[in-house]
């Protein structure tokens, strides 16, 4: 992107780094100042609330960095967070001319590998986790708000592991086991194809072995590749949110895959390729 057109489209957002270095570097380099103890009869001075279009000095780097990164692919221009969203002062917030449906994929593409999972989405509302970088630990979050049908909000947050788990954890579907990994579909991308195939039935390809596996049935079809066709019996039962399938991830060695534990995140390997993943234990 051009920075002349970044800078027309959003003269507030090229302020933000500057802004954040700026507050950064004041507080490692201004000497101690002594304490001056205030007259008695003086009350104590009011707490200033963050000027609009000004980043707080608590801003977190991950969330900091992230907001920039936004800021850039959305156009966006920063203003001061409503307080009804109740975020915390590390929280930098953009007004974008776009709506939320053409928001979403830009966002989740600039952050790639960063981004932890996919939109949640709730009423008007989306939030997507990142991390700072690729399979680093969950550091901010990002909330996409409709305020017209032509405009957003935009907040970038840090996250504490509390509100990380809860976000990345959807409501608990019909069929799952609980206390079981299972991954999204889609987060399977780079090493498994996932098609729909109606009426609950998903093939799932990985190279040229195919598993045709129905919602709520343990019993799966294994076709082609190096393996013997035929039914086979997945460790737990597939299910859906209703737009996504829910797979056992221990049901993924069924197509010849391997899984790895690192960590809160899993390597899965199927062929040559191989992708990180953090499952979802319900």
């Amino acid at each position: 992107m051009r920075l002349a057109s970044l800078s027309a489209r959003a003269p507030g957002l090229l302020l933000l780094p500057a802004l954040l270095l700026s507050t950064i570097g004041a507080a490692q380099t201004a000497p101690a100042q002594p304490a001056t103890p205030a007259p008695a009869a003086a009350p104590a001075a009011p707490a200033r609330a963050p000027l609009p279009g000004a980043a707080s000095a608590a801003t977190g780097r991950a969330a900091s960095a992230i907001a920039v990164e936004v800021g850039g692919v959305i156009k966006g221009q920063i203003v001061s967070c409503p307080a009804a969203l109740k975020l915390s002062v590390q929280a930098v917030c953009l007004y974008s001319k776009n709506p939320p449906a053409s928001l979403r994929p830009l966002i989740r593409g600039k952050l790639a590998g960063r981004a932890l999972g996919d939109w949640k989405t709730t009423g008007t509302s989306s939030t997507l986790l990142a991390s700072e970088r690729v399979n680093g630990p969950v550091g901010a979050f990002v909330l996409l708000r409709g305020l017209s049908a032509t405009e957003s909000l935009v907040a970038i947050d840090a996250v504490t592991a509390t509100a990380a788990s809860a976000a990345a954890r959807p409501a608990t579907p019909a069929g799952v086991v609980k206390g079981q990994p299972y991954v999204l579909g889609r987060d399977l991308i780079g090493v498994v194809n996932v098609t729909a195939l109606g009426g609950n039935r998903y093939r799932l390809n990985a190279g040229d072995t195919a598993l045709t596996v129905t919602v709520g049935a343990k019993a799966a079809q294994l076709s082609g590749g190096q393996t013997t066709a035929g039914n086979v019996e997945l460790p737990f039962a597939p299910a859906t949110d209703g737009k996504n399938l829910i797979f056992p991830l221990l049901g993924l060695r069924s197509l010849g895959c391997t899984v790895t534990p690192a960590g809160a995140t899993v390597t899965v390997a199927c062929g040559q390729s191989s992708i990180g993943l953090r499952p979802i234990v319900f």
